[in-house]
């Protein structure tokens, strides 16, 4: 089992800044992929970052070039910068982590993000 804990998020003006970060404890070495996904008010949950063991790392088209995700060499930390925030970044953030070898998808609890124009 893999845990995760998220931290950061809250409220901020448009074109303003904040920093996600996870801690991950557990079976962590087991992690191959790392993502963060988010979902807002009255919509499903997508995916909008992530990051592999290789340092890779592709990013949903809305969010390319403002977010910034990633990890420590220790794998039990990541983080999602995120810039020029406008309100339809509003949403609940979610980190998330997957296991290839035992197919397994692990999610943190899950940050408040409020944008205001």
């Amino acid at each position: 089992q893999v845990q995760l804990a998220e931290s950061g998020g809250g409220w901020v003006q448009a074109g303003g800044s904040l920093r996600l970060s996870c801690a991950l404890s557990g079976r962590t070495f087991e992690i191959n992929v790392w993502a963060w996904y988010r979902q807002p008010p009255g919509q499903q949950r997508e995916l909008i970052a992530t990051i592999t063991n290789g340092n890779y790392t592709h990013y949903r088209d809305s969010v390319k070039g403002r977010f910034t995700i990633s990890k420590n060499a220790a794998k039990d930390t990541m983080w999602l910068q995120m810039d020029s925030l406008a309100p339809e970044d509003t949403a609940v953030y979610y980190c998330n982590a997957k296991s290839l070898l035992t197919d397994s998808d692990y999610w943190g609890q899950g940050s408040q993000v409020a944008v205001s124009s």
